[in-house]
């Protein structure tokens, strides 16, 4: 297995079909190819173990990713956003390596050590230049080899890199996307930043199936909506603050205009219930997915297709209805058990421990060995259950638990209910320390445009439907909620917010 056998296929059987798309350049699978090759030859024959790209998705993005796998060196893409000693730390653990960047980096970061260098338009114009030497079309086939590696967002700590080998990633491609299976007309619009596993995965996905890769580099509901309508977009995958602000601007200018629009895809994050309802009231055309997956398992794990998003907005059944906020049904090929602190299986309807097992399941980290069990089983740390039919619910972070007087109280569970009120957008639930009870449940919310409520009416809200235990003992009313690039939240940032407030 390697990420070059799904390019070789679609450079054979769909050569002149246009394979990405970025600002004003594209690239047909068959000049990916080319431009791979040219590309995997300059870095063999340098000194570098790893090609990282820092910076923003462009088609330079899939010509070093398939670069990578074909000169047998794993691929690493690097948060953008990061500054300084952040930024510094990440670089030193990619050394010896090509790194490729913005022109705008190229000069400060040129005198790190064990790095060499290249601006974006230089290493793609190298790439496609038909002069240049190429490698052989061979590469290794050893499915242990390391593809990427993709250091975690480090919600709970600093990030660490999760090691995905080819077999992980091309088992998932292989049993969940049909070769060849998209029309030529369709076209995948990617938003989402490269160093993000559904920015890898879509990648594949559309190489594979031979959908067009439509980049939008930086994130806004304007540019998305714009570039969707120009380039006739059929598939698109959204983080749940992204669709939030889709919706709010297709509500304000009264339509979206999108027909060519079939497949809505999210995932990342926390999907809001009243976000989800207006979404598919406003694109009644689009098949709405919700993709539950982590960086360690190479993408999805769960998915909430079409027909179930169907069933549950239109159900009068309380149990059916609640499958809109779920992730679905597990993929044929992965295994999901939930398990209590010991380590033993739970039924259907009660909360523990994600424990997942798939061939595409990596599980492991660079240096750090891995964390998938002797079972075959890795512990997700996400909190969840399965109702009686097998859908999968999250619960957030084990580690978010809030421990109140010896019982477990899962935040996202206050959240859904908070989120259930009229005058609310948005919700954060955690745990503060509390002589009394050890942990006390304080509340971060948001409220709509023009709309507000009490303390006390929140208090109560939430009386009225889950236990006293968990009604928040206080609220703090901001105007956003901390949420990181890829539409996580940050709660350690809303604890010490409220720590401090």
């Amino acid at each position: 297995m390697n990420l070059m056998m799904l390019l070789e296929m679609a450079a054979e059987g769909m050569g002149d079909r246009v394979a990405v798309v970025g600002g004003d350049q594209r690239l047909t699978y068959g000049e990916l190819f080319e431009a791979a090759g040219r590309a995997a030859a300059r870095l063999q024959a340098s000194d570098a173990e790893h090609l990282a790209i820092l910076d923003t998705s462009s088609p330079a993005l899939p010509v070093a990713v398939f670069a990578a796998a074909w000169a047998g060196k794993p691929f690493v893409p690097l948060n953008y956003r990061l500054t300084g000693a952040e930024l510094e730390n990440l670089l030193a653990q990619v050394t010896p390596g090509q790194l490729v960047t913005d022109a705008e980096r190229v000069e400060s970061l040129a005198g790190l050590d064990g790095l060499e260098v290249f601006g974006r338009d230089d290493f793609l114009a190298g790439a496609r230049d038909s002069g240049g030497a190429s490698l052989e079309r061979e590469w290794s086939m050893d499915p242990e080899e390391i593809a990427i590696l993709l250091f975690t967002s480090g919600t709970t700590g600093p990030p660490k890199a999760a090691v995905i080998r080819h077999k992980h990633l091309v088992s998932y491609i292989l049993t969940s996307v049909e070769f060849m299976s998209a029309d030529e007309s369709d076209a995948a619009l990617v938003c989402v930043p490269p160093y993000h596993i559904a920015g890898m995965a879509a990648i594949a996905s559309s190489v594979y199936s031979g959908r067009r890769i439509v980049q939008l580099a930086n994130f806004s509901p304007e540019a998305w909506l714009d570039l969707a309508r120009a380039e006739a977009v059929t598939n698109a995958f959204v983080v749940p603050t992204m669709l939030a602000r889709i919706v709010e601007l297709v509500e304000e200018r009264g339509g979206a205009d999108l027909p060519h629009l079939r497949a809505l895809s999210y995932g990342g994050g926390k999907m809001p219930q009243s976000v989800i309802e207006r979404a598919l009231e406003l694109f009644p055309n689009a098949n709405f997915a919700n993709a539950y997956g982590l960086t360690e398992t190479s993408s999805t794990l769960s998915i909430l297709g079409p027909d179930d998003h169907r069933a549950a907005v239109t159900s009068d059944d309380p149990k059916v209805r609640r499958r809109l906020v779920s992730v679905g049904q597990p993929l044929p090929s992965i295994e999901v058990e939930i398990r209590d602190e010991e380590g033993n299986a739970l039924g259907p309807n009660e909360r523990g421990e994600i424990y997942v097992r798939g061939e595409q399941v990596s599980g492991e980290y660079l240096g750090k060995g891995s964390r998938v069990l002797e079972d075959g089983f890795f512990p997700t740390r996400d909190g969840g259950s399965l109702d009686d039919e097998g859908y999968l619910f999250i619960e957030g972070r084990i580690d978010d638990i809030i421990v109140r007087g010896g019982e477990n109280i899962s935040p996202g569970e206050i959240e859904d209910v908070l989120l259930e009120h009229e005058a609310l957008a948005d919700a954060a639930v955690v745990g503060l320390p509390d002589e009394q009870w050890g942990e006390k449940v304080v509340a971060a919310v948001v409220c709509k445009a023009g709309q507000d409520a009490s303390e006390a009416e929140l208090q109560q809200w939430v009386k009225d439907r889950l236990r006293s235990s968990r009604t928040p003992e206080s609220f703090a009313f901001w105007e956003e909620l901390p949420y990181n690039e890829t539409g996580k939240l940050v709660r350690r940032t809303v604890r010490a917010r409220l720590l401090a407030g």
